[in-house]
């Protein structure tokens, strides 16, 4: 599990950003011998290809003999989590200090973002379409207010987005981050059509505990799934009779309803151009997605030891005793008992534990692309994911086993578990 951890820490190092994700899979694949197709060219089919739109991307692999009753296994996870964006004219002036203006993305636990070095990553876009990845060293800082100010954020602190959450980067006059950004990028300011940049915690993740046994990062939610499925995508042994598709969308902390995100034709858009190219009609395309299933992998909350009254009483899933299985009556996460035998016999043909989880009844339930799969595509699906504690925070919690754990289980679904 120790290479796996490594390679866990580089590849979210790697990717500060959705954009940065969707590079560093492609980077992955091509090495791979995955052959990158675009959406505005023809498609003829090969045997492993893949497609990226902007923060998104999906991977196939077709077996020599497939037919339409072998169907299609997809994993499905997202590349982007929680942050602070950069906001247009973000410059700001206050007390003699510079800042940044930014705007929250999704639903970041916001004092963790507070006294943390950060950096700026994301794209630039120029006027002739060129999309151009950046990233900066620690260049920012949300600074908290000392307790002699105010004695009552010893106890509990309100934040209010627009007035508290803006970081710093100088006093007085200084070089401004925006510069900084187009310096990296090489590009002139007059050349500069818009851009979706974000900051990003600079510290680097950490394997610690009195056992080594616990893995602390930024983005667990959700580049363990990303990364987890990408590595058994590429394992030789996951290799079956179904085809196989590695779907990475973005935009799923803000409800997933884009052109990139699970609500979006992205997926259905795809696979129907893919069985186009083997010779299909919809007929045939239905049949194959009648045999097909999906595992949405997103992850899932530990139980937490100071906060154990939020849980499950019959349910805590705890680290390095394997991923979750989720479920929830109101169908916030799409397990069924079919998609459950499906996740079972994966993890069994993996020789991976396994724990479920299900939310406390007086506590809401989250969800995932999950659902979302389900109702565009019709097939079976099961949510799944590895348990975090901190979940949303700038710096969350696993325990170093399960992450891999949950990569050897995909790859024994792809095979044909």
């Amino acid at each position: 599990m120790a290479s796996h951890i490594d390679d866990l820490g580089a590849f979210v190092a790697a990717s500060p950003t959705s954009y940065h994700a969707a590079d560093q899979i492609a980077s992955r694949l091509d090495t791979a011998s995955y052959t990158r197709v675009l959406e505005t060219d023809p498609w003829q089919v090969g045997s492993a290809q893949y497609v990226i739109r902007e923060g998104a991307v999906i991977a196939w692999r077709v077996p020599d003999g497939w037919a339409p009753e072998h169907g299609i296994r997809i994993v499905g996870s997202h590349t982007d989590s929680p942050a602070l964006k950069l906001k247009p004219n973000p410059i700001l002036t206050s007390a003699g200090w510079q800042q940044l203006g930014v705007e929250v993305y999704g639903g970041p636990l916001l004092g963790t973002w507070l006294d943390r070095e950060l950096g700026l990553a994301g794209r630039l876009v120029t006027r002739d379409g060129s999309v151009h990845l950046v990233r900066t060293g620690p260049l920012l800082r949300v600074p908290h207010l000392a307790p002699h100010l105010d004695r009552t954020l010893g106890d509990h602190v309100q934040l209010d987005r627009q007035r508290h959450l803006q970081p710093v980067y100088a006093v007085g006059e200084g070089p401004n981050p925006y510069d900084l950004l187009l310096g990296a990028a090489g590009i002139p300011d007059a050349e500069l059509a818009g851009y979706d940049v974000f900051c990003y915690p600079t510290e680097p993740s950490a394997v610690f505990g009195a056992q080594g046994e616990f893995f602390a990062s930024w983005r667990l939610d959700n580049l363990s799934s990303v990364h987890a499925s990408l590595t058994a995508f590429l394992d030789d042994a996951s290799a079956g009779e179904s085809i196989a598709v590695f779907a990475a969308f973005d935009h799923e902390e803000v409800g997933s309803s884009t052109r990139t995100g699970a609500s979006g034709p992205f997926l259905a858009d795809v696979l129907r151009r893919l069985t186009e190219s083997l010779g299909l009609g919809e007929s045939d395309h239905l049949r194959a997605l009648a045999a097909s299933s999906c595992i949405s992998a997103d992850a899932g909350h530990a139980v937490h030891p100071n906060y154990a009254e939020h849980h499950d009483p019959g349910n805590r899933p705890l680290p390095n005793r394997g991923p979750l299985l989720k479920l929830n009556a109101s169908q916030r996460y799409a397990s069924d008992a079919v998609g459950s035998s499906i996740w079972y016999r994966s993890c069994a043909a993996a020789s991976v534990p396994t724990q479920e989880f299900v939310s406390n009844n007086a506590v809401p339930c989250g969800s995932t692309i999950g659902p979302l799969t389900a109702t565009r595509l019709g097939i079976v699906t099961v949510d799944v994911g590895i348990p975090l504690l901190s979940m949303h925070s700038a710096r969350e919690l696993c325990g170093v086993a399960d992450p891999g754990y949950l990569a050897q289980a995909l790859t024994a679904y792809w095979a044909g578990a």
